[in-house]
């Protein structure tokens, strides 16, 4: 039966799949503690939210936009009990250009057993009498935008109800409805979500069931990380045989990501922290100097990757340019520092399908 939290792997080498499903709506509140694309985000600790800078493209400067969360608890630290990861993207299709991650933002957030936000017993698996969403319950305690649901400082500057997290989301949020419902606070609910936003879905999870035949493929995998680093560290000139090896070897990483996939072609998530990405080409793969330490000093290693069949479900592509990725690793803190009740941000690897191929 699929699940919304991503469980501890018996061995590092065990993935995890993500799939999308309907879901009621409460269902997706932070206090269910949710695994979940689109929508607003269901924040885990309901302070130090992500500051509005701290959650701007850093190629237009425009706020990024909640793409999906990963409920994924350490049972062996207690400061782990609860933990989520959760990745934004810009929205604007320039910003995407080839293998540069500079439109995504990643935040880890856990919290202990005992905090000052959820009961100490995990939450019933029925709908409870009275919902309250989560911008109602935050928004009671701080100013979020009402759009992305992120904080939001600047007020409506009429009715004052209600605020923003900057001028092109009030914007936006005028245009959708705020127009019609200024200084009517009879008519004003934050439930609706905007079209703006990302269609919202919960995140269910099973193990991968790799065919007896892909047994061998999958425990060569791990092995095949170092060839592929030391073919993106560049060729030379002089070498014309490595030319065509590398070639020879970014089509067959492709070939070995679409026989991968095949038996689950819907998945949009693998989950295998401690693990190895499963890359869609030769080209552009970190070597661990490109991924940063934590500021603790502990090293970011792999957990998980979102894969390029969820862009079908986002509905961004248009006419002239869409977003897109051919595969986006996520690399968090190998101790998962203790932060208090902060957001840490943490390190995204954007990898792009070269030439021709697609899934």
């Amino acid at each position: 039966m699929a699940a919304n939290t991503v469980k501890e792997s018996k061995t590092n080498r065990e993935v995890v799949l993500g799939f999308l499903e309907e879901a009621e709506s409460w269902q997706l509140l932070s206090n269910q503690f949710p695994s979940k694309v689109g929508g607003r985000p269901a924040w885990l600790s309901q302070a130090d939210l992500p500051t509005v800078s701290e959650l701007q493209c850093e190629k237009c400067k425009l706020p990024t936009v909640f793409l999906l969360q990963v409920y994924a608890p350490i049972t062996e630290y207690d400061r782990c009990f609860h933990r989520t990861l959760f990745v934004f993207c810009c929205k604007t299709p320039a910003c995407y250009t080839r293998n540069d991650n500079k439109c995504f933002k990643v935040f880890r957030c856990q919290l202990p057993r005992k905090n000052d936000f959820y009961p100490f017993d995990p939450p019933p698996d029925e709908k409870p009498e009275h919902l309250v969403n989560n911008h109602q319950v935050l928004g009671s305690v701080l100013k979020l935008c009402r759009l992305c649901g992120c904080l939001g400082q600047k007020a409506c500057s009429r009715c004052h109800s209600v605020t923003y997290c900057c001028k092109e989301h009030q914007t936006i949020d005028w245009k959708h409805r705020h127009k019609k419902e200024c200084s009517n606070e009879a008519s004003q609910s934050s439930e609706e979500l905007s079209s703006f936003l990302f269609p919202e879905c919960e995140l269910v999870t099973d193990p991968e069931e790799l065919p007896a035949k892909d047994e061998e493929l999958h425990e060569a995998h791990s092995l095949d990380q170092e060839s592929m680093a030391c073919l993106n560290n560049g060729l030379n000139d002089s070498e014309l045989e490595s030319m065509a090896l590398h070639e020879t070897q970014d089509s067959k990483v492709f070939q070995k990501f679409k026989k991968r996939i095949a038996n689950e072609p819907q998945q949009v998530l693998r989950y295998c922290k401690v693990g190895s990405p499963l890359w869609v080409s030769a080209e552009h793969v970190p070597r661990e100097e490109d991924v940063p330490q934590c500021p603790c000093g502990a090293k970011r290693l792999f957990e998980f990757q979102i894969m390029p069949q969820l862009l079908n479900h986002l509905k961004v592509d248009t006419t002239d340019a869409s977003i897109d990725w051919g595969t986006v690793a996520i690399y968090t803190c190998a101790d998962s520092c203790d932060q208090g009740t902060k957001y840490s941000a943490e390190f995204i690897w954007k990898q792009d399908f070269s030439g021709d191929q697609a899934v």
